[in-house]
């Protein structure tokens, strides 16, 4: 072991309960947000820079974490995103040939409080039991009331707003500018990986702010749109919902992963909800009622559209249902190219079921274009 006395820490839930670990390194310090678990066996670094998990502490089912390092390539924004992580074990050394660094390095570069020797199995079933909920870390171990009473004061991430805080500040561009389609994209928590498949299929991509408006996209004089991924809840973005809305009068073609899918149900009059856990791992089972086949998905997401809303509205289909719990995982407009998932096609552990919803909103704007 690198560090032969580490300070002792806990994670403390709004609901009083506490589970105790230790601070990976020297690190000390307190962090706060929503409590989540994610299951998968790698992709730590993916998820630690994904924007939609701004503002959640970070719970890894994994049982060992840092032991392939990290690879800059595979960074999915500028920093970290989420608040701090809890694990099993810390792996100080790793191995791996592709690896540029440590992840303790990494996140001591981003001054992320991480903690380590946590009964992750029994804090994962507190979990999925009571529902996530908002919590604290800190190696502030004496201080237990005043850690609940500045909990009290974390807003819920019910009803809060986070896209702002992950969005670019100004438009940019991404891809070749000689690429044979652009593409106009609204920020709402953007992963790079999305960009990347997108200029992969010849588009050249101009990146808007979350509450660009609508003359502002349209400016690029773009042969589709899309909406990315994001965190937080999705009803407060009424800029974005507006937008959506106008660019659904133009019946151009539409794609949206994630949050993006929820302000596109927003915009069609579908109410979203907040799920009790989530669904956040890379092997979650969906069904594509179009085609019959199953996909194993990586998803991300603790809000979900409302599935009776979709199926009773006159002009939405669902077209994939998350199998576990029959959510709605995807929809299309039956008389435009608009469509969106719940998942993250981008997002290729090892299987590349989903990678065909690129491919799928490129065949629309190709027909668009001519």
């Amino acid at each position: 072991m690198k560090y032969q006395t580490r300070k002792k820490a806990l994670i403390l839930l709004a609901d009083g309960t506490i589970f105790h670990g230790k601070a990976v390194g020297g690190k000390e310090g307190t962090s706060f947000g929503e409590v989540c678990f994610n299951t998968g066996m790698t992709g730590y670094q993916e998820i630690f820079t994904d924007p939609s998990y701004f503002g959640q502490l970070m719970v890894t089912t994994n049982a060992h974490i840092g032991n392939y390092g990290i690879n800059n390539d595979e960074i999915e924004s500028d920093s970290i995103k989420i608040s701090g992580l809890i694990c099993r074990n810390f792996s100080y050394h790793y191995s791996r040939d592709l690896a540029d660094d440590s992840l303790e390095s990494f996140i001591n570069k981003n001054d992320l409080l991480a903690i380590s020797d946590v009964d992750t199995r029994a804090l994962v079933n507190y979990i999925r039991d009571n529902g996530a909920m908002n919590a604290v870390i800190s190696t502030d171990v004496d201080n237990i009331e005043g850690l609940k009473k500045q909990l009290a004061d974390i807003p819920d991430m019910n009803g809060l707003e986070l896209a702002s805080k992950v969005s670019t500040k100004e438009p940019y561009f991404f891809g070749d500018e000689n690429a044979s389609y652009k593409i106009s994209a609204l920020d709402i928590g953007i992963k790079k990986n999305i960009l990347r498949n997108l200029a992969e299929r010849d588009c050249y991509i101009k990146v808007f702010p979350f509450d660009a408006p609508f003359a502002d996209l349209k400016s690029f004089n773009p042969d589709g749109y899309f909406l990315s991924n994001g965190p937080g809840d999705p009803e407060p973005l009424t800029e974005a919902i507006e937008t959506t809305k106008e660019i659904l009068k133009t019946s151009s073609p539409l794609f949206g992963i994630c949050l993006g899918h929820q302000v596109l149900a927003l915009a069609n009059g579908i109410s979203t909800y907040k799920m009790h856990h989530g669904h956040r791992g890379i092997n979650h089972p969906v069904m594509n009622l179009l085609t019959g086949k199953g996909e194993i998905t990586s998803q991300n997401h603790g809000f979900a559209i409302n599935r009776e809303e979709a199926e009773a509205h006159e002009n939405v289909e669902i077209t994939h249902v998350h199998l576990n719990d029959h959510t709605a995982a995807g929809i299309r407009l039956k008389d435009k190219p608009v469509f969106s998932v719940q998942y993250h096609p981008e997002a290729s552990p090892g299987p590349h079921d989903a990678s065909y919803l690129f491919d799928q909103f490129v065949e629309n704007v190709k027909k668009a274009k001519k």
